[in-house]
């Protein structure tokens, strides 16, 4: 018998050929581990993840709580009456442009405050009303005013549902005397309005032809009755100036090489230049009261109340706190606090320059309070009270 034999080589017992791995006993094991293995889920490489930057920026997934609606939006108890409103409104329509890290160069701030200078001081009967609580009162107080003389309502026909405007006399009367026109024509003018307080139109009787030309080109007069405006030359055929010489309407069924084919005599002239092939005016009816550069005014608004519309959608159920939303306005901007303060010292990074944002790239500073204030006014948005965030703001659905 061999020493070399053992029981080892007999029995049915065999030695693993690795070892086994490391296991974790069962009290100690993941409390995921019963459940089955998926494979990851293989994302198509045609349709790449989006960015983050264009994600619905939604931080609340259900509505928000409704107190009870704002019937005032000033905060300052000392607006009683439309004048003091029409003031606060216009002090409070831009930003200051920041002293440090504008994010524009001297080129650009001059550009944004020679803008601003050149609006006309007008405020919307809408926005007037969203500060004030009574909008009868404010109805009858403007009627009174502007049979008084202190205020003068202009009318703008089919421009966004903005409806009419205020100015103040005074302001009336001073962007007038600083205008190019003559003297003579100055006084006319004037003298018409004062005695007319209340009148929306002037008949072509109370003026000479010269005259009313001069006031149409300044920018003051506009024909109620005729089909064109000095805008409407450079828009599409089918936006009002089909009846007008120069409209691309015409020009295009002219015979080439004919007078008719680069818009007639007096195609200038009719344009707002000066031409002056022209002998008489455009439209037959009275003239309507306008004021020079209200027409950029004008698309501001429109185009600051589609934007806001447009950060409020952003959330689910298109509403949104009245902070959350300032923040979206201004463009995620470096805030004034200590920690932002000390962030810029240190020389990280703080938030976006304000010259790089949309606010003061396409709307050259509004403040949020303003165009908040012109949607509310024109039945757009609604403020409301949540009762723990502070207000709310909420698109209404039409």
């Amino acid at each position: 018998m061999s020493f070399r034999f053992s029981a080892a080589h007999s029995s049915r017992i065999k030695k693993p050929s690795k070892p086994p791995s490391f296991k974790r006993s069962s009290s100690a094991a993941s409390p995921f581990s019963s459940l089955p293995r998926r494979k990851p889920i293989r994302r198509s490489s045609a349709k790449p993840d989006a960015p983050e930057a264009d994600e619905d920026e939604d931080f609340f997934g259900d509505r928000l709580d409704d107190v009870g609606i704002v019937q005032a939006l000033a905060a300052d108890m000392s607006l009683r009456d439309v004048p003091q409103a029409i003031k606060y409104i216009r002090a409070r329509m831009f930003d200051p442009i920041p002293d440090r890290a504008a994010g524009m160069n001297s080129t650009r701030i001059a550009e944004v405050l020679n803008f601003r200078a050149s609006l006309p001081p007008l405020v919307t009967v809408f926005h007037i009303q969203a500060l004030l609580d009574s909008p009868t009162s404010v109805e009858r107080e403007i009627a009174e005013l502007t049979r008084a003389g202190g205020i003068r309502k202009i009318i703008v026909p089919d421009r966004g549902g903005i409806g009419e405007a205020l100015i103040l006399i005074h302001d009336l009367d001073s962007i007038i005397q600083a205008s190019a026109l003559q003297q003579d024509v100055k006084d006319q003018f004037l003298r018409l309005l004062h005695e007319n307080p209340a009148a929306a139109k002037i008949t072509r009787s109370q003026l000479s032809a010269e005259h009313a030309r001069a006031l149409m080109h300044a920018g003051f007069l506009t024909s109620s009755t005729s089909s064109w405006t000095t805008t409407d030359v450079f828009t599409r055929p089918e936006d009002g100036s089909r009846g007008t010489m120069t409209s691309l309407n015409s020009i295009s069924k002219a015979a080439s090489g004919s007078m008719a084919a680069v818009g007639g005599e007096g195609a200038v002239h009719l344009s707002g230049g000066s031409g002056g092939g022209a002998k008489s005016l455009p439209g037959t009816g009275d003239f309507a009261l306008a004021l020079p550069a209200a027409g950029s005014l004008l698309k501001l608004l429109s185009n600051a109340r589609t934007h806001l519309l447009s950060l409020l959608g952003k959330s689910r159920f298109k509403e949104a706190p009245e902070s959350l939303l300032r923040e979206r306005w201004s463009g995620g901007i470096a805030t004034d606090d200590v920690a932002s303060a000390a962030r810029q010292t240190r020389g990280e990074f703080t938030g976006v320059l304000p010259g790089k944002t949309r606010k003061w790239k396409q709307f050259y500073g509004i403040s949020f309070d303003w165009v908040l204030g012109e949607c509310v006014g024109a039945g757009l948005v609604e403020v409301f009270d949540t009762g723990s965030i502070g207000r709310g703001v909420r698109a209404i659905q039409r």
